[in-house]
């Protein structure tokens, strides 16, 4: 299963290291990521692989924790349900 997750915070040293160390703990494949710093702030995109047995909530859970732990705000959403909600025309 694919997943999107969204990152969004203030900018300070080890967002993506900490955010890739949780996914290697969940067994969570990036095969695809972007990043940029707009004046303070900090903001990256990835494109995850995990396994569908892997309990979704359970992941968000772990994902909620490394958020407060580093001081940002981490989404994940399945892919399919991302590309439906932000089809254009």
């Amino acid at each position: 299963m694919r997943a999107v997750l969204t990152v969004i915070g203030k900018d300070k040293v080890g967002i993506v290291a900490g955010v890739s160390q949780s996914l290697t703990t969940l067994n969570i494949n990036i095969v695809d990521m972007t990043q940029t710093i707009m004046q303070d702030y900090f903001t990256m995109m990835m494109i995850l692989d995990m396994d569908k047995q892997t309990s979704f909530d359970y992941i968000r859970q772990e994902l909620d924790k490394t958020g407060q732990q580093l001081g940002v705000k981490i989404s994940i959403q399945n892919e399919e349900i991302f590309n439906t909600m932000h089809k254009l025309g």
